[in-house]
């Protein structure tokens, strides 16, 4: 049986720790010995982990004293080096971000991978010195395979690191249909409005990457057209306020409904006619999938693998407001009717096949 690790930051909602859990409940099921290091023993995905799992915690010190934080981080790496060392058949860094990952990958096996889950250089505004900066102190050299969710991902990063080539593929996120579909049924409070067409947003509320005063602008001039609608925002962040201030200031309080962050957001996609994505920037979009899935047509912006919706799914938006506008219109006057039934069985077999051959 083959012993694989994988290191991330915590069980937190978030797209990264819903796929994490996604892949190792998976692969355990195909009779892998799984192990996960968290920074964080913490988050509501804790309880969603295969009881055979095991969870080890690997908490670098944070200490403001410098030499107490180097002294103390130094034996913790000395321990886990002499208890771990070459002692997985593969390992991943799966959080990106995290440094400690990175380190926790690189010791627990020679076949080692970084997992990548976004565009880069977009996320860093096209500066390709913070891009390289942010994967050298990741030590993506070191690495025997870099995994991106998008190909946008790998040929952003590629453009940075192009001598990385060889070590550097694609690989989406895997998908469970079952377990999405099930959640949808949940019973809640909201209920569908039949007289007014219904988008949803399911996100985190970041400004730079979301851009969701693109859809509260289109939504201000639909108002103004009296187009029947409504726009449910599920999810919060650091721009949540900003957001429902820019809401109230605009007078559509009565369009627009912030209903918060929920651990089963599938219910509200139920009540929903259209799902809409505004990003600037994305790895590959999970919300994809689940829209599929729940066969919701979605409106979304030039973002990872948009090809995607464009096979029968949905409508593309170039990244403005205007033509975010434009797309809702369209799904207002016209609707939008799916071509063909997503197959998620062989979407996750596919990927699967790939991540064997690294294993």
């Amino acid at each position: 049986m083959k012993k694989l690790l994988f290191a991330a930051y915590s069980l937190d909602i978030g797209g990264i720790e819903t796929a994490l859990v996604t892949l190792v409940n998976q692969l355990e099921e195909k009779n892998y010995d799984i192990t996960m290091v968290l920074e964080k023993k913490q988050g509501i995905f804790l309880q969603e982990l295969n009881p055979n799992i095991k969870i080890i915690e690997y908490t670098p010190n944070d200490s403001k004293n410098l030499i107490k934080r180097k002294a103390i981080n130094l034996i913790k790496r000395i321990k886990f080096i002499i208890k771990y060392k070459n002692k997985f058949d593969f390992a991943a860094s799966f959080a990106t971000y995290s440094n400690s990952s990175s380190f926790v990958a690189r010791t627990a096996s020679k076949n080692s991978c970084l997992w990548g889950h976004a565009d880069y250089l977009t996320l860093f505004n096209q500066k390709e010195k913070e891009v390289r900066k942010f994967f050298e102190e990741k030590k993506c050299h070191q690495f025997k395979n870099i995994i991106f969710v998008s190909k946008e991902g790998k040929e952003s990063f590629l453009k940075v690191f192009p001598e990385l080539e060889e070590k550097t593929r694609v690989c989406n996120n895997l998908i469970n249909e079952e377990k999405i579909s099930k959640m949808a049924e949940e019973t809640i409070e909201l209920k569908k409005d039949e007289e007014k067409f219904t988008f949803i947003n399911v996100g985190r509320h970041d400004e730079k990457q979301k851009k969701l005063t693109r859809i509260i602008a289109a939504a201000k001039r639909l108002k103004q057209e009296n187009k029947a609608f409504k726009i449910l925002l599920v999810g919060d962040g650091q721009d949540s306020k900003m957001y429902q201030e820019l809401v109230k200031k605009e007078n559509l309080t009565d369009i627009i409904s912030f209903l918060g962050k929920k651990q089963n957001p599938y219910p509200y996609f139920k009540i929903a006619d259209c799902v809409i994505l505004s990003s600037d920037y994305e790895g590959y979009p999970v919300v994809f999938l689940e829209s599929f899935i729940l066969n919701r047509p979605i409106i979304t912006t030039k973002v990872s693998d948009y090809e995607e919706v464009e096979q029968g799914y949905g409508l593309v938006a170039e990244k403005t407001e205007e033509d975010i506008y434009q797309k809702m219109k369209q799904m207002l006057e016209k609707g939008f009717t799916l071509e063909k039934k997503f197959n998620s069985k062989m979407y996750n077999q596919q990927i699967l096949e790939n991540l064997e051959k690294i294993f």
